[in-house]
């Protein structure tokens, strides 16, 4: 049975304000500063998922739950 991973506020900093409003951009961004903080595969896969499983505003109120948006 696969462990469920419970997302949580991981303080990471994400500069998002005057960017590309485009959901895949945002996506990558954050995915990319998960990476570089050294968060685990399965984190970042369970994030993907979530964030994918909506629309774009369930992907942006999951990116708001997971980093912190600048």
């Amino acid at each position: 049975m696969e462990k469920k991973i419970e997302l949580r506020q991981t303080g990471i900093k994400v500069r998002l304000i005057s960017e590309d409003g485009n959901c895949l951009h945002v996506l990558g961004k954050v995915r990319a500063a998960l990476r570089r903080a050294s968060e685990s595969r399965a984190f970042i896969e369970a994030f993907t998922k979530e964030a994918t499983s909506g629309d774009s505003n369930h992907l942006l109120a999951t990116v708001m739950e997971v980093v912190e948006v600048e």
